[in-house]
């Protein structure tokens, strides 16, 4: 629980250090002097938002920190382990969350002296205290507030886990159903173009490197007759050609030189070369010979070449690729149109997968629906009960939860949840915004948290006002409510009525002191007789009469 609560230079409070207790503890004071500023600086402490407009003026930072007492938040000290603030065999100390903002609006938090970010601190603060603000009855209005009111109520985590786990699949589904429907079209004439496509390459059917191959053969068959004509003239001078061929004068040189070699042995190399000549030249000759008598002029090859050649240049002119890269350009499109027909498989399985994950949807939904129908049931008579007992003794408050398949898929289900009531006998009910007037919202919202806050383990609970517009013996009522829900947790209420404050374990009275120049808030922890005085105060107004304080003594006997 909350122990201790310390301000500095925040909003009008210079310096504030306030000590709380179990039970129920009630802040009063004067109109406008700042009875909210504990509560706002501990929503500070526990991640709400930080402005530079917070700071007091002239002021370089102000700096909030809460202590809480963590021996008996068992599940407060397992979030302190799993996050590494303590060890699991760490006796519990006091937790103190410290929030520091800036002039400029900067802020930093820390807990227990390590800094964290503010999401982080969220998370513990989630488990320390729930806040009820002055305006939530106002959320009670609204169709999802009052859902998770339910919800809450029933403590179905699962079924709502389980509700919102094929709410996601069923929605993934959808989303990629409506991408593959919305491309459909354009997949259908891409198809099109690309069956026609694919079909006309695989009767074309052009093997790889089989451009390269009729290039090289058809340049080859396009000069066939003149390399016919040009090797066998070449043989004929080389070898052919009697005794002027390019063999004969070679072999000529390498007999008078032969000869002379003997009187001079430097043309022994020259020899040597003409001989290795005299090979190549024969070699060459052989291979010359060769290539000539297999080199045949054939007019039909020529044609299939010629024909086959100019269309893959079509093709690949057409499908605007070099001719080279024409055997990869078709396995490209034969896999493109391969893709698009699965994702035409794809769309019909997603349809089928879709009929499926609907179903379990909508049985997850229904055990949803059941498991809030029976705790309306009982959080309606819980709240009538208490309703009642707040002076609307002929209140008739009820829940409907209306199951329907036909409206669209949520991650909350199918459900429409309306509280309804009725004050007055003989009077259909309906809609709470159509019925109840500004207190008798009050008290409905009242009954709602006091109940949905049995069986939680959040150990503090503030109530910023939340009895505006409740008056006289509802009040009373009240005051007894809370002093009774304080019995089980911390309740820390600021109130303006004098029965809720006389209901409390301790009082703290805020008031405002200004020079003219500063102005600033204190706080103080009221003993009996100056309760006695503020009760008598709230009672008569600022003139307090033998009259005033004898009802504030009474009063305050009564609930103690």
């Amino acid at each position: 629980m909350l122990i201790h609560l310390s301000i500095k230079n925040l909003a009008i409070v210079k310096s504030l250090d306030i000590d709380f207790r179990q039970g129920l503890s009630v802040i009063t004071g004067e109109t406008g002097a700042g009875k909210s500023i504990a509560i706002d600086a501990l929503g500070l402490c526990l991640g709400d938002r930080a402005e530079a407009s917070l700071v007091r003026a002239n002021s370089s930072k102000a700096d909030v920190s809460a202590t809480f007492d963590t021996t008996q938040l068992l599940n407060v000290q397992k979030w302190l382990i799993d996050n590494d603030f303590m060890d699991a065999d760490e006796v519990p100390a006091d937790l103190i969350i410290r929030r520091v903002i800036s002039s400029e609006g900067r802020s930093k938090a820390y807990i227990n002296g390590f800094p964290v970010p503010l999401q982080q601190l969220k998370l513990l603060a989630s488990n320390l205290v729930s806040v009820h603000g002055q305006h939530a009855h106002q959320q009670l209005l609204k169709p999802d507030m009052q859902k998770r009111v339910v919800d809450n109520f029933a403590d179905h985590a699962d079924l709502l886990h389980d509700v919102k786990s094929h709410y996601g699949s069923l929605n993934q589904a959808h989303r990629e159903l409506e991408l593959l429907l919305g491309e459909q079209q354009s997949r259908t004439d891409r198809k099109s173009l690309l069956e026609y496509q694919v079909q006309e390459l695989d009767e074309f059917a052009l093997s790889e490197n089989e451009f390269q191959e009729l290039e090289i053969e058809h340049k080859k068959l396009s000069n066939s007759q003149t390399l016919l004509e040009q090797t066998q003239k070449s043989f004929y001078c080389l070898y052919d050609a009697d005794e002027n061929s390019a063999m004969n004068a070679v072999q000529t040189s390498v007999e008078m030189l032969a000869e002379l070699q003997e009187h001079d042995a430097e043309l022994s190399p020259i020899v040597a070369i003409l001989n290795e000549a005299l090979i190549n030249l024969d070699e060459a000759s052989n291979q010359l010979r060769a290539y000539s008598d297999k080199l045949e002029i054939d007019p039909m090859r020529m044609q299939q070449v010629e024909q086959r050649y100019s269309k893959a240049l079509d093709f690949a002119r057409k499908h605007g690729v070099r001719p080279e890269a024409l055997y990869n350009c078709h396995q490209l499109l034969a896999t493109e149109l391969s893709e698009l027909n699965k994702q035409e498989e794809s769309l019909d399985a997603l349809q089928q997968q879709l009929s499926v994950l609907n179903s379990q949807y909508l049985k997850s939904a229904k055990k949803l629906s059941e498991s809030r129908i029976i705790a309306s049931q009982a959080l309606a008579q819980q709240v009538e009960t208490h309703i009642q007992a707040m002076n609307m003794t002929k209140a008739k408050f009820s829940v409907q939860v209306d199951f329907d398949p036909r409206q669209s898929a949520s991650s909350s289900g199918l459900d429409r949840i309306q509280f309804t009531i009725s004050t007055n006998p003989g009077i259909a009910p309906d809609a709470l915004d159509k019925v109840v007037s500004g207190g008798e919202l009050s008290r409905v919202g009242l009954a709602l948290q006091v109940i949905s806050s049995k069986g939680n383990q959040i150990p503090t609970m503030i109530f910023d006002e939340v009895d505006t517009g409740i008056s006289g013996p509802t009040a009373s009522v009240v005051g007894k409510l809370l002093r009774k829900l304080g019995a089980s947790c911390q309740v820390i209420c600021v109130t303006h009525l004098p029965q809720v404050a006389a209901s409390g374990n301790q009082q703290m009275f805020v008031t405002k002191f200004t020079d003219n120049e500063t102005t600033e808030t204190h706080m103080i922890c009221l003993k009996e007789n100056e309760r006695i005085e503020e009760l008598a105060r709230l009672l008569a107004g600022d003139t307090l009469t033998d009259s005033a304080i004898a009802n504030a003594k009474e009063l305050l006997q009564h609930y103690q």
